[in-house]
């Protein structure tokens, strides 16, 4: 109430023709400048542009990997569909966690099937924002494993015109052209990319990425930004693995198993966020957003063990296990709309001797999914029979609160309280290669509370610690079966909390400690397709019952410049995470004729230990040598746990990995504004199981070498 009361005594006072940056772009940001981080109250991390210049990923899974306590799982080697878990959470389509660009949702659907399909490309981002704290409640509608928000560049003060080509084996082609720049009240930037490759791993692809941004100033208060995107790519991705004789043959790592799949994914974007500020003190950011993805997937069917009965068209594999493929292919293609709009209240003010950061606002989110499932034949794979049809609907309203109170100088404490609202729907046209009229809804709705204490020591090192309720609503078609009937799916809830310290330890090093443990009263176990399981229609996730997760995170990163006055300088950054998350009461689950409660065993892609340490060398005359170590610990295919793999491949343990990466690069001092490079990825050809997901064993990226130069008028 005295903020309240605050507010409206703001609200009379004008703005000043300061009150507003006219180099700001309106958007929503998770963290903001780098700066800020010691205010933050829990573990949060920003990657800024020269870390991804640096990098030269092929991957944007390379980058998040350096960041404590993320576990990215490479699909296809190339991040277009990335599987990121945080804190032994399952990485299974990222759906665990919220990903955002430039502040806007990306997933197919945020509420009901929040899938990343679509990865926003690493290669025109210049900076990430990853958020695992209480913060995490401003921003939904899942808070359970934290927010990773990819940031793009804003319309550049002066012309600005930069040209990105990179190349590499198998004709791996990477280009980036953008231009930007400000006339008076109006900027814009505009940027394209185009990305192809031929067998890179085993994939075929090309990517067609154009995206722009506008900023107008409208007065000395106010200020509108749009931004538009259009994203086009075709592959023949596949879900096919190969069996475990097959990988431990050694003959067919990169042998595409269905080369005639094909994905096509089209995405469409507009958002726009306008800033009002009333004063100084007191800013209304409003963002409108709508989405479209289109998703077309054809893939062959196939078994792993043939059948009398069955008649197949090739096969695949050794004399052991094959892969056995018919003349079918189901065609699940998908489309999705959404469209949404947000308020956000920001105000400062000071009452009773403390100044308080007040956050309230509010959200109305619309999505719909249109499913459809086509059966082919090799002639004609993409057309066929229509076997289902259907339409899923949500709406969802939600609205937060959060203000941060600095009691003293160095200590603040923020509350803050989610509620979510979710109403769906699940119509059926048809189901089984018949017409069906079946209709059923259902709602959802949670309040989300959280807390966070942040005390800093000096002038540039906190303490902080923080809880917060952990809420993920379940996906539509698997809360309501193809019967029609609510399953009953319970939505994950969890209680989150962290403590830890990050500050400078010394002069150029710093380091971030951080203790965490996640205590879930339901996690939702995938046994979907794409997570490895049979994909049974109705039953792609089931209640998984209590799962615990314990873990430290440590961040440590040095930088030495000119070093004895030499001109060399280093820089290093290392990220250690150590996590044990297990199933934490009695789940029964079937093991051919048995049944095995798995309590206490480890969950699903959730290695114990993850290790990522950089070591930039830079030398006189713009030359800079890196290199990056990543060591991905022991890890299960599966909730048994099984010591000893399955034969299809697709259940068993990961073995540790690690893996060397190697960047070079040059300025050289006569042209600036140019930057040469060159990469070699795996550098010691290190030959392992990346996964066991979708359908069997996907070998990682061997050694691979790519070369670049980036122009900047």
């Amino acid at each position: 109430m005295p903020l309240l009361f605050a507010l409206g005594l703001f609200l009379m006072q004008p703005a000043s023709p300061d009150s507003i940056k006219t180099g700001d772009m309106p958007q929503i940001d998770v963290i903001g400048q780098p700066a800020r981080l010691v205010r933050i109250p829990g573990s949060a991390t920003v990657i800024r542009s020269e870390a991804l210049s640096r990098t030269n990923p092929v991957s944007g899974n390379e980058v998040l990997r350096k960041v404590a306590g993320i576990h990215a799982v490479e699909e296809e080697g190339l991040g277009m569909r990335a599987n990121i878990g945080i804190r032994g959470l399952d990485p299974d389509r990222s759906r665990t966690i919220l990903v955002m660009e430039d502040g806007v949702p990306v997933s197919l659907a945020p509420y009901g099937e929040p899938e990343l399909y679509y990865s926003p490309s690493i290669d025109r981002m210049v900076g990430v924002e990853i958020l695992k704290g209480s913060g995490s409640i401003l921003f939904g509608p899942q808070t359970i494993g934290g927010v990773v928000n990819y940031i793009t560049a804003n319309p550049p003060a002066v012309p600005t015109t930069e040209a990105v080509i990179r190349g590499g084996q198998n004709a791996f082609f990477t280009a980036r052209f953008s231009h930007g720049a400000t006339n008076g009240n109006t900027g814009y930037q505009v940027n394209y990319l185009r990305k192809s490759g031929n067998g890179v791993g085993i994939i075929d692809y090309g990517i067609h990425d154009l995206s722009a941004k506008f900023k107008h100033v409208l007065a000395a208060n106010s200020m509108l930004g749009v931004k538009v995107g259009v994203y086009d790519e075709n592959s023949n991705s596949t879900y096919v693995g190969i069996t475990q004789d097959m990988y431990d043959s050694g003959d067919f790592d990169f042998t595409h198993p269905s080369p005639d799949d094909h994905l096509s994914v089209r995405r469409l974007s507009l958002s726009a966020t306008h800033d009002h500020f009333f004063n100084p003190d007191v800013r209304l950011r409003s963002t409108a957003f709508g989405y479209t993805t289109t998703r077309d997937w054809s893939r062959q069917e196939f078994r792993t063990s043939p059948r009398a009965q069955d008649t197949y068209i090739r096969t695949l594999g050794s004399t052991v296990n094959r892969l056995y493929f018919f003349d079918r292919f189901g065609n699940r293609n998908r489309s999705f709309e959404v469209a949404g709009f947000e308020p956000r209240l920001s105000v400062s003010a000071d009452l009773f001797g403390m100044s308080h950061e007040l956050d309230l606002g509010a959200r109305v989110l619309y999505e719909r999914a249109f499913e459809k499932r086509i059966d082919g034949t090799s002639r004609r794979p993409t057309s066929g029979n229509l076997r289902e049809d259907e339409i899923r609907t949500g709406r969802a309203l939600s609205g937060y609160i959060q203000n941060r109170t600095n009691v003293t100088e160095r200590l603040s404490v923020t509350p803050g309280v989610r509620v979510e609202y979710f109403d769906y729907e699940r119509d059926i046209l048809r189901l089984g290669n018949a017409e069906a009229a079946l209709t059923k809804s259902d709602r959802t709705m949670a309040v989300i509370p959280g807390i966070g204490l942040n005390h800093t020591l000096g002038t540039s090192g906190a303490v902080f610690a923080g809880i917060h309720r952990g809420f993920a609503p379940p996906r539509v078609k698997d809360a309501i079966s193809n019967n029609g009937i609510s399953q009953e799916l319970d939505a994950e809830v969890s209680w989150n909390t962290e403590f830890g310290y990050r500050g400078e330890i010394l002069r150029g090093v710093s380091l971030e400690l951080t203790g965490f443990w996640m205590d879930f009263q339901n996690q939702v176990i995938p046994v979907s397709e794409s997570s490895g399981g049979a994909g049974q229609p109705g039953v792609g996730l089931v209640n998984g019952g209590d799962t615990r997760h314990l873990g430290i995170e440590t961040a440590f990163s040095a930088l030495w410049t000119d070093i004895a006055g030499s001109g060399f300088g280093a820089d290093l950054a290392s990220s250690l995470t150590y996590t044990r998350a297990t199933f934490s009461s009695d789940r029964f689950v079937a093991d051919g004729a048995t049944t095995v409660n798995v309590k206490g065993k480890r969950l699903p892609y959730a290695p114990e230990l993850l290790l990522s340490t950089t070591f930039d060398v830079i030398a006189p005359r713009g030359i800079r040598a890196g290199f990056t170590l990543t060591h991905t610990g022991k890890q299960f295919g599966d909730v048994l746990n099984r010591a000893i793999p399955t034969t299809d491949g697709q259940e068993g343990p990961l073995a540790a990995t690690t893996l060397i990466d190697l960047n070079l690069s040059w300025m050289p001092p006569m042209a600036n504004r140019v930057t040469v490079s060159a990469a070699v990825k795996n550098l010691t050809d290190e030959r392992y199981i990346a996964s066991r997901r979708p359908q069997g064993i996907r070998v990682g990226l061997p050694r691979f070498v790519t070369a670049g130069i980036e122009v900047r008028i």
